[in-house]
């Protein structure tokens, strides 16, 4: 416990200038707020929530968290009057004096805890980050408490408003009996992951359906057609894969469905999501960059709101399409006994989901920490797999959309036309979205 706490009173200094004197202020380090990030992404794994439901849970949390931030940084604005029905988290009422990150983390912790299933492991995990700030002046850490209580309290209310609730009471999806639409995979056959999901409010966006994708290239069994060469190229790369391609592929794997099977036996392997995976970039690059807390909020929220609304605008097209698979129709058509590298995740195919919020991730993030960031990503070395190094956000989002061809999830078509979602909608939450002055 000692070298736990040790670690997490890692302090970040800053200068300040009292009269011809120059002191340090030790404040404390972001460090706290990143481990904050990954126990919440533990948890979203253990409760193998949904890549939709997931990015829910980190915009939430996220926003508890910079809204705190924002109240003592005139430099940076609140998201009411940028988005429809936030709260005025500035009419709260005042506290008295706060230590203004601890009642961030709280607020994030509380909004988090709020929305997952397992809200005893969130707890644990706070605790034991709160502990440090507890030999602080008492006074101020129950006001702190207080603050992000009701933080976090206004935000769960403007995510009640969402939507969520009400896509929860939907009818059981029906599947189209047209040719060529999607059908469950292999090897679960689990039934389609939220067929409702564009209806959620999204953030930036003014509809689900504002970046709405061309058409997929015509559903044909002719081999001369667009969409057949299409399938036949998936076939064919998931025969002759090198070992980078096989890298790549793994590494961005992120499907929190894969499901083992042994005889009659299934069984969950857990994995991170998508948007864990850009989420845990976030904190490398940012820690990399050395963002101040209010940087690194930010940076955590804007990124969360480009996941979340890229979720929104891919799952708009992919139930609106509900194009069929490369394993099932490989499978009737061409080769009964082929299965793609990496597990048929248990949605619709076009477009990408990878592509779309990649891309609309590191658009954000180039945007904020420039174009040329290279860095090393260590997100999968938890689920045992070797970092590995790009040269910028983009770089990262290119491979992690081709790494769905690698995978044989995915034709062409659903991930070039992905890419260009998400640029568009990356390029909306910046352009919507205005967190510094």
């Amino acid at each position: 416990m000692k070298q736990l706490a040790l670690r997490i009173r890692t302090v970040s200094v800053m200068l300040l200038a009292v009269g011809s004197l120059t002191v340090f202020a030790a404040g404390p380090s972001t460090q706290i707020l990143h481990r904050a990030e990954k126990n919440l992404t533990r948890a979203i794994v253990h409760d193998i929530f949904s890549p939709p439901v997931a990015s829910r849970i980190y915009l939430y949390a996220n926003a508890a968290a910079y809204e705190v931030l924002a109240l003592n940084n005139k430099q940076y604005n609140s998201l009411q009057g940028q988005t429809k029905d936030f709260p005025n988290v500035s009419a709260i009422p005042n506290a008295g004096k706060v230590n203004y990150e601890l009642a961030a983390v709280y607020a994030f912790f509380k909004t988090g805890g709020k929305l997952i299933f397992s809200e005893h492991l969130l707890k644990d995990s706070m605790d034991v980050i709160l502990a440090d700030f507890r030999e602080k002046d008492i006074a101020v850490y129950d006001n702190s408490l207080k603050l992000g209580q009701m933080v976090s309290d206004s935000i769960i209310a403007w995510s009640t408003t969402d939507n969520y609730a009400l896509t929860r009471k939907k009818r059981r999806y029906t599947y189209s009996k047209q040719k060529g639409k999607w059908t469950p995979t292999p090897p679960g056959y689990i039934d389609a992951v939220e067929p409702y999901w564009s209806q959620i409010r999204p953030v930036s966006l003014d509809s689900a359906g504002q970046f709405k994708p061309v058409p997929p290239p015509a559903y044909s069994t002719d081999t001369s057609s667009r969409f057949m060469k299409e399938v036949l190229e998936v076939y064919r790369s998931t025969q002759k894969l090198s070992k980078e391609e096989i890298a790549i592929a793994s590494f961005w794997d992120c499907n929190p469905f894969y499901l083992n099977t042994q005889g009659h036996l299934n069984f969950a392997t857990k994995k991170l999501s998508p948007g864990g995976h850009w989420i845990s970039i976030v904190g490398q690059a940012t820690e990399i960059a050395g963002k101040s807390w209010i940087e690194t909020s930010a940076t955590y929220l804007l990124t969360s709101i480009a996941l979340f609304d890229g979720f929104i605008s891919c799952w708009d097209e992919k139930y609106r399409s509900q194009l069929i698979r490369p394993e099932t129709i490989i499978n009737a058509y061409m080769d009964e006994k082929w299965r793609p590298f990496l597990q048929t995740p248990p949605f619709p195919e076009y477009t990408s989901g990878h592509s779309v919020i990649s891309t609309a991730a590191a658009e954000v993030l180039t945007a904020v920490l420039g174009d040329n960031f290279g860095y090393d990503d260590y997100t999968e070395t938890d689920y045992g797999l070797p970092m590995r190094h790009f040269s910028s956000f983009k770089n990262a989002c290119n491979e992690a959309a081709i790494s769905r061809l690698y995978g044989g999830i995915h034709y062409r078509s659903a991930i070039e036309n992905g890419q260009l979602q998400g640029t568009g909608i990356g390029r909306q939450v910046l352009h919507k979205i205005k967190l510094k002055r």
